[in-house]
């Protein structure tokens, strides 16, 4: 009933110029008196259709130009100077991998830097002089790599692995072997998998937890047969057994 109503009303406004005129007055008084409102609604739709495409040009900017100040500092990074890649070089070409992170935050070039300088951080402490300087280094680097969520699976699994090692370089083992955990877990694969899992067996290890030792050995000879640590993961899992992980 409703839509006939309708029906009938559309078609005494095409049959009636009187009454289409009628209408479109009303409609046209209604705009003048409500024309703010009318401007303020298209200009708050074209507003947040301009910034939703300054906002996708400026994030492929803002990635442009990390982009061109990362490649400097992981070459600084690649050939041992650490304190360059992290600092940079008095903005000769890179304002260096800590600039990046934080001036290009929301860009993938600028959370990559992350990983970088958990790496760096790493390296840092390895070669720091006393235990609670490395420590110091070593927490920073967790922080870092904590700060980085890549989108690909096989680097989110590395990024566990470091942060596992860097807590294993802390004697944090409990800690150390939850980030070994994740790492064997996260999508496992016949290239990774292993190397994590012969950490996370010599975690426990670290602990005389040989039956989990022995357990994360035993993933590797049962399910990664063709893997380059199948050999090493069949000794490990003998001496565990040997030591009450059977």
């Amino acid at each position: 009933m409703e839509q006939k109503k309708n029906l009938e009303s559309g078609m005494e406004l095409l049959e009636n110029p009187e009454a289409l005129q009628e209408t479109l007055s009303k409609t046209e008084e209604f705009a003048k008196k409500n024309q703010n409102l009318i401007l303020g609604v298209i200009g708050g739709l074209l507003l947040v259709v301009g910034i939703g495409f300054w906002y996708d040009w400026y994030l492929q900017e803002n990635n442009t130009e990390a982009q061109q100040e990362l490649f400097p500092a992981v070459f600084f990074l690649e050939k041992d100077s650490v304190a360059k890649a992290l600092a940079g070089d008095g903005g000769n070409t890179t304002i260096g991998l800590n600039g990046i992170a934080d001036e290009y935050a929301s860009s993938k070039a600028g959370k990559l830097a992350n990983l970088y300088i958990g790496i760096a951080k790493m390296q840092e402490a390895s070669r720091a002089a006393d235990a609670a300087a490395k420590n110091k280094k070593f927490d920073e680097a967790i922080t870092a790599l904590e700060n980085f969520n890549p989108d690909d699976y096989l680097v989110q699994a590395r990024v566990y692995c470091l942060i596992g090692d860097a807590y294993s370089e802390k004697n944090e083992v409990a800690k150390a072997i939850d980030f070994y955990k994740k790492a064997s877990e996260h999508y496992p694969n016949e290239f990774f998998t292993p190397t994590y899992l012969i950490k996370l067996g010599l975690a426990y290890e670290t602990q005389k937890n040989w039956k989990d030792a022995a357990q994360a050995y035993q993933k590797i000879v049962k399910e990664y047969k063709a893997s380059e640590d199948f050999a090493k993961a069949e000794k490990l899992l003998a001496k565990a057994q040997k030591l009450g992980g059977k």
